[in-house]
């Protein structure tokens, strides 16, 4: 089966080029660095461990990992791989050159093979549910083990690999360790022919989050340009189809609180100029995060700059977690959580089923599923005092979730020693 993969890959391979330049329309970087996606890679310092992430959110996820591997590993180096240019701006802005960063390579076996000559890492860790069967069979081949660190698995996507068994089989096997979020993952993981033995629950390395002096700074500062007295909404890692909603929820607000403020954050760039156009068509005074030109007359900011949610979450009342007003999956609700923000988001969170379910049981988070009922859940969090009663069962919540990096790391530790 894996051999039937690798023939149908290798032959799509004209498309999947194809579809990098054509995302490159938007994003340039998808026309940079070609040469890396085939593991053409620049000299790079070997034996160490071995980072691969996708995009932003699984490159956010990995940074505390990241952070502590260098405090504990400070002689081994650390190579991060991403395979989209968002991720790659991400390991930049939070490493420096601290670590070696470059793409991961294509999934064909021999892109694999060299790869793994150039790095040779002691340990891959692989986060969140990236598995690709050439590259976990490459590690299997090459002696280095692998660990799904953060990993998940939805119902959804239980399902698509059960329709691959055979492959989806030959591809665990090859894990050494599976650190699942929660016992549900783990369960589903078993259920496709991961033994017991290869999976621990360690829960989700995310509930690790801190917030940081310069991000509460960012947070005070906009808060300050806006009008240290208005209520600010924030709509957060919104998809396509969301936007709309989200602001037909805040013009109806603004019926109510004429001077309440939304900070729009969508979350891919390539939607920046397209959502801040959409904004100034309905009519609403926009500034954008890139321009810096927020003043206490804007009534919506766009967020349209990398690496600063959790700054924008700061300069917030409330918070409407995105990509689940539409069938997207949800996302991470832990940020605006650390900082003691209510939380709303829509029903489609299947991708953070875990999360929303303790943090609706603690009272600390709202589902809503329609612009009216964002509408109005905004209104009625307008009153200081609820805010601040949901605001600190976010936190608390957030707080027994806590310890999961260092879970992770006692696991890690039996592979580096």
């Amino acid at each position: 089966m894996r051999w039937l993969y690798t023939l149908v890959f290798f032959l799509l391979m004209p498309f999947v080029l194809l579809r990098l330049w054509w995302r490159g329309r938007a994003n340039p970087g998808y026309r940079q660095r070609w040469a890396e996606r085939f593991a053409r890679l620049p000299a790079l310092k070997t034996g160490g461990i071995w980072v691969h992430a996708v995009s932003v959110g699984e490159t956010l996820a990995a940074v505390p990992l990241i952070k502590a591997l260098q405090q504990r590993y400070p002689q081994l180096p650390i190579t991060v791989t991403t395979t989209t240019p968002t991720g790659s701006e991400r390991v930049k802005a939070a490493f420096g050159g601290s670590v070696q960063h470059v793409y991961g390579p294509y999934d064909l076996p021999w892109l694999v093979a060299r790869f793994l000559r150039t790095v040779q890492p002691r340990l891959c860790l692989i986060m969140e549910t990236e598995l690709w069967p050439n590259l976990l069979a490459g590690c299997a081949t090459a002696r280095v083990p692998v660990v799904l660190v953060n990993a998940r698995l939805s119902k959804r996507s239980a399902r698509g690999y059960s329709k691959v068994g055979l492959l989806t089989r030959d591809m665990l096997q090859h894990l050494t360790l599976i650190a699942a979020q929660e016992r549900s993952d783990a369960r589903r993981f078993r259920r496709l022919g991961v033994s017991a033995a290869q999976v621990v629950v360690t829960g989700s390395i995310k509930t690790d989050v801190t917030v940081t002096d310069a991000q509460r700074a960012l947070g005070a500062s906009l808060r300050e340009q806006l009008g240290a007295q208005r209520y600010v909404v924030i709509a957060a890692s919104t998809h396509a189809g969301e936007d709309e909603l989200v602001l037909d929820a805040f013009a109806q607000l603004r019926a109510k609180v004429q001077n309440a403020a939304l900070i729009l954050v969508p979350r891919h760039p390539e939607r920046f100029d397209a959502v801040a156009a959409l904004v100034q068509q309905r009519g609403f005074v926009t500034a954008r995060r890139s321009r810096a030109d927020v003043s206490a007359q804007t009534q919506v900011l766009v967020g349209d700059s990398m690496g600063e949610l959790m700054g924008l979450y700061a300069a917030a009342d409330v918070a409407f977690v995105g990509g689940s007003l539409v069938p997207t999956g949800g996302h991470n609700l832990l940020e605006p959580a650390a900082l003691a923000i209510p939380i709303l988001q829509g029903p489609h969170s299947f991708n953070f089923a875990m999360q929303t379910r303790r943090f609706r049981r603690a009272g600390a988070l709202v589902e809503v599923s329609s612009a009216e009922q964002l509408a109005q859940c905004w209104q009625r969090w307008a009153d200081p005092a609820i805010r601040e009663f949901v605001g600190q069962k976010a936190l608390a919540e957030l707080n027994t979730l806590r310890g999961s990096l260092e879970r992770v790391l006692v696991r890690i530790e039996g592979f580096l020693v």
